[in-house]
């Protein structure tokens, strides 16, 4: 059964562009059968392969990013509380190692002193001594959600100074922010969080499913034979690829980078994604995809994909796009329905630039595999 408590792991690792879990959800329980296989090929912070986890399904995700594959491994492994919290206290013991701490304006800003250090700890032992496959993807998930967010009235959630907790702020905008406003990084415990987010998400976690994240280009055949190899061809792909015009889902997602071993600086490069120079350009990439996809579905397979554009992007009509790039795949399309805006009401991106944000309009696209 499937309640809040056990949903509650799909929230680990906010993403700044992310489906509800209602979607996939909504789309696998009624439709899919129980050994159904499914794949996500842009699966962003995992919400696919959660649901198909919740439903007891073999899934697999692929992305381009790695903090995207960190998020998804982390929905698709069931430690304790107890051992997430004992392996985060051991890699906090060695505080007389020798960390890479990164330093700068931002940096001081961001994070206290003392809290710096101690993400670095365990940054230094997920890196260089690797965990329990069933841990290490959990506790690097739990501090990948806690890396930056709002700083609380009462209670601390987060280890950073005031931030969004979607993405990563830029460094400078970020150092003008703190300073005109006079904010100062909490010192935070960063082990009583840990164990608060390793209640919050695995004290009610379902078994694990069989499935996996695969970091890797969804365009490239060997992407997809390696996903085929860990569980065979395809009965549903659900998913949402770029909208037209978003280029920054890797410098976005910065600070999580770097702690899963980047560079402490912005990485504005775009290797693994889409191209967005152009809609003809666009179309042909994501066409790409889909071909791609549907050699490694069984036949009949199904296809749900939610799509739109940024606001400065809206000239291009989603509903073209998206059918455009089915064309001459093996994929048919049968249906485009209206889905809900990406988001209504008060946006987290508003809590660090202090105005509101346009949502998009989105569709879903519904086909099937018939080459």
């Amino acid at each position: 059964m499937i309640t809040a408590e056990t949903a509650r792991l799909n929230a680990i690792c906010p993403y700044f562009t992310m489906f509800p879990l209602d979607f996939p959800l909504g789309v696998l329980k009624v439709r899919a059968t129980r050994n159904a296989r499914v794949l996500d090929p842009f699966c962003g912070r995992g919400t696919t392969s959660f649901a198909a986890r919740l439903l007891g399904l073999q899934t697999i995700g692929i992305d381009a990013s790695r903090v995207a594959i960190a998020a998804t491994q982390a929905k698709l492994v069931a430690p304790t509380p107890e051992e997430i919290v004992n392996a985060a206290r051991v890699a906090l013991s060695g505080a007389r190692q020798s960390v890479e701490v990164p330093e700068g304006a931002f940096w001081t800003l961001a994070y206290h002193r003392d809290v710096l250090r101690d993400i670095c700890l365990i940054r230094h032992a997920l890196l260089r001594d690797p965990l329990d496959s069933q841990v290490a993807p959990a506790l690097r998930g739990i501090i990948l959600g806690a890396l930056h967010g709002p700083v609380g009235r009462t209670k601390q959630s987060y280890f950073s100074n005031q931030s969004p907790r979607t993405y990563g702020p830029k460094p400078a905008y970020a150092v003008r922010f703190w300073t005109k406003r006079g904010l100062m990084p909490p010192r935070v415990n960063v082990l009583a969080i840990i164990a608060e987010r390793a209640q919050r998400y695995y004290g009610n976690a379902s078994e694990r499913v069989i499935g996996a994240a695969i970091e890797g280009d969804s365009r490239r055949r060997a992407t997809l034979d390696e996903a085929c190899e860990i569980i065979g061809k395809f009965d549903w792909i659900v998913t949402s690829p770029p909208y037209y015009g978003l280029r920054t889902y890797l410098p976005d997602q910065w600070i999580r980078n770097w702690f899963l071993g980047g560079p402490a600086t912005v990485d504005y490069t775009s290797k693994g994604q889409l191209s967005h120079s152009g809609p003809d350009r666009f179309v042909t990439d994501l066409r790409d995809v889909w071909a791609n996809v549907g050699t490694h579905c069984r036949p009949g397979a199904t296809m749900v994909v939610r799509f739109g554009s940024i606001p400065c992007r809206q000239v291009e009509d989603p509903v073209q796009l998206i059918s455009a790039s089915l064309e001459a795949t093996g994929w048919v399309k049968t249906n485009v329905r209206p889905a809900n805006s990406a988001a209504r009401g008060k946006r987290q991106a508003d809590t660090f630039h202090r105005q509101r944000s346009a949502p998009c309009e989105e569709v879903d696209a519904w086909a099937q595999w018939r080459p």
